[in-house]
């Protein structure tokens, strides 16, 4: 069994990491700091090391040289709350496998794992090469989840655009996974052990981005005390993902344009022409064919950009992976809370099928984990969501059946009674909110008595201050 040590000052990212990959199948031991983790490196081998960077007492790259001195093939991946390209290409040159960036998704560090037992494996025996630290097939996809056709076209160009070093822009709306996409790509192309570094044109100020990506000499500007290394040449080797693309100043897509045709570009306030490597993935919300017509982006650029195109459609084409995805985020949830959630009722699905998903995955993301945090029960029920009076696509129907309409009862059964009541106190709710707070008003939508009306909000202890009493 593969043994791993979680090295972190914070209890709460040791706890969450040893119960993910304790779950996951890895032997799992837990240290508080640099000092304490050394320690226990020199008592007992291991085969991967999870360590912050910035910690008391002894920080990661410290721990990082010291196991080396004894135990060279321990494989170590560090965890930076800094997302700074410098922090991570120190660790990188010390000889760390990868990093990773505070927040993070557990199973980002999943993947380096298995990428990294991988890469060990191939260098003690090549036959293992493509498969698990178990012997198992492994799996690239980066957490990509559909069963639609769109989304096996889509998983099946992610394939074709790993295997070739071409440029690729992902478009699609918020929140369909546009950055997800990139890394899939990017964890199956063979620059996967080299840097993947993300920046974003619509967050960084027009000011600073040519600075941050093309980097800066000394006196280049007032504050510029030292030479700074852009991301362009952080990254080179490896991938940059430029995100919100559409927003690049056209002064730097003449610059960004030369780097892409040369691969050479000149640092802010320099004079000598530095040579990269750099494989760029693009995303982007906006028409950017649109944005060539008007000329607000250069048209050289974006054939350069758009050699290989992925088109990510949004949640509501592709509504049958909705149960799939909400299941995942589900069981991540729970595990992330350590809450008690183990399924959704059929009711709860319903109302998701029938949502419209504005926000997209993002969206759906969100509200799975708001329900997670709201739910009293072992099953999510639909007033957690927060959808529950959605329209959306298909037809009307009552909002107890399932996405086929039909009602089906897991193995383990149902609370029915719960499940009853928690319907009925949505609709209720619902009615009060529609008729703004009067009682009279929400018995009608319902096509109840105000008797009725008035026993069901007592009986659903809800509250009644900002009721009208009519």
């Amino acid at each position: 069994m593969t043994k791993v040590l979680v090295v972190d000052d914070e209890k709460s990212i040791r706890e969450m990491l040893e119960i993910y990959l304790q779950r996951e199948g890895y032997d799992v031991s837990c240290a508080c700091d640099g000092l304490d983790a050394l320690a226990r490196c020199e008592q007992e081998p291991f085969d991967v090391v999870i360590a912050d960077i910035k910690m008391p007492r002894m920080d990661g790259i410290t721990l990082l040289q010291r196991v080396r001195d004894f135990s060279p093939h321990t494989i170590f991946i560090m965890i930076t709350a800094f997302a700074s390209y410098e922090t991570a290409r120190e660790s990188m040159h010390e000889d760390a496998y990868d990093y990773i960036t505070k927040p993070f998704y557990v199973e980002d560090i999943k993947r380096k794992i298995d990428a990294a037992l991988e890469k060990r494996s191939q260098a003690l025996d090549p036959r293992l090469a493509g498969r698990d630290a178990s012997g198992n097939p492994q799996d690239h996809s980066c957490g990509m989840i559909g069963q639609s056709p769109s989304m096996k076209k889509v998983l099946d160009l992610i394939g074709r655009a790993a295997s070739v070093k071409s440029n690729v822009l992902i478009t699609g709306e918020s929140g369909t996974g546009k950055e997800l996409v990139a890394r899939a790509i990017y964890s199956r192309s063979n620059r996967s052990e080299l840097p993947f570094i993300v920046i974003n044109c619509g967050g960084i100020p027009e000011t600073l981005l040519e600075s941050e990506l093309f980097g800066y000499k000394k006196g280049a500007f007032t504050g510029a005390i030292k030479d700074k290394m852009g991301f362009l040449e952080a990254s080179h080797g490896g991938t940059l993902f430029l995100d919100e693309v559409g927003e690049l100043p056209l002064s730097l897509q003449v610059k960004l344009l030369r780097m892409v045709q040369e691969k050479t570009f000149t640092p802010v306030g320099g004079t000598d022409e530095i040579k990269v490597d750099v494989r760029i993935i693009s995303a982007t919300n906006k028409n950017l064919a649109q944005k060539v017509a008007d000329g607000s982006f250069r048209e050289d650029l974006y054939y350069r950009l758009n050699v290989i195109n992925i088109a990510l459609p949004p949640l509501r084409e592709r509504r049958e992976d909705i149960p799939l995805l909400a299941r995942y985020f589900l069981e991540r949830s729970a595990l992330e809370t350590g809450k008690n959630v183990s399924e959704i009722s059929d009711f709860a699905l319903d109302c998701l099928m029938r949502h419209e998903f504005p926000g997209n995955i993002r969206e759906l993301e969100n509200i799975i984990e708001r329900g997670v945090a709201l739910s009293t029960t072992s099953i999510m029920l639909p007033e957690g969501l927060g959808v529950a009076s959605s329209g959306g696509a298909g037809e009307s129907r009552p909002a107890a059946a399932s996405a086929d309409g039909s009602f089906n009862i897991p193995q383990e059964g149902v609370l029915l009674d719960e499940l009853v009541e928690s319907y009925e106190k949505g609709y209720v709710e619902e009615a009060l909110k529609q008729s703004k707070g009067s009682i009279k008003g929400a018995a009608k939508l319902l096509g109840i008595t105000l008797r009725s009306m008035r026993y069901r909000i007592q009986k659903l202890a809800l509250d009644e201050s900002n009721l009208e009493k009519d």
